[in-house]
């Protein structure tokens, strides 16, 4: 991407801890922040300028919450290798946003245990943003915030921490998608 392009980060997370902070810091650095639901009005109460999802995907948040990240512009953001002319000049004729910073953190499933509340779209977001970590930051954990900050400004520099963060992220869907495991493998359980 060239130099004048928009830098873009996706902000979704059920622990707010920190978020305020992070998405002050990620916002001084220049990028646009997209976001959803919750984590969007909480950050618009704290003056941070957020585009909502709905004008990326160009779909509203529909279904109760269930469909809202889960859409072509989003994934295609977060997965095309900027290193890669190809995919380049595909993101560029597709109108796609390079989103470069990905924050997302998952509903605590073994605190409550319901089909309700089994997110999708957070696990497809962390697992797109891991696989590219080359060229996207994945955080998934507030403890991370503070370090994140302070480094935000030398990004490219992060390569072995971007690698840490996107093991990290993939560590956390797992044990996500074990705990939800579990809880279908009863003979009984709630719906």
């Amino acid at each position: 991407m060239s130099k004048k392009s928009q830098k873009y980060a996706l902000i979704s997370v059920f622990d707010k801890t920190g978020i305020v902070e992070l998405a002050k810091a990620i916002s001084k650095t220049g990028y646009k922040i997209i976001s959803t639901g919750g984590t969007a009005k909480v950050l618009t109460d704290n003056n941070i300028p957020v585009i909502p999802i709905q004008e990326i995907t160009g779909n509203p948040e529909s279904f109760d919450g269930r469909m809202k990240t889960i859409s072509f512009e989003i994934e295609s953001g977060i997965l095309f290798d900027r290193n890669n002319p190809k995919h380049v000049k595909e993101a560029k004729k597709l109108n796609i946003k390079s989103i470069d910073i990905v924050v997302c953190n998952l509903y605590p499933f073994e605190q409550k245990q319901t089909i309700e509340n089994i997110d999708v779209g957070g696990p497809i977001m962390i697992r797109a943003a891991a696989k590219n970590f080359k060229n996207v930051l994945v955080i998934v954990d507030p403890k991370d915030y503070r370090d994140i900050s302070l480094i935000l400004g030398s990004i490219r520099l992060l390569s072995q921490k971007r690698k840490e963060l996107a093991a990290k992220a993939f560590a956390h869907v797992a044990l996500y998608d074990s705990q939800i495991a579990r809880f279908l493998s009863k003979e009984e359980f709630p719906y």
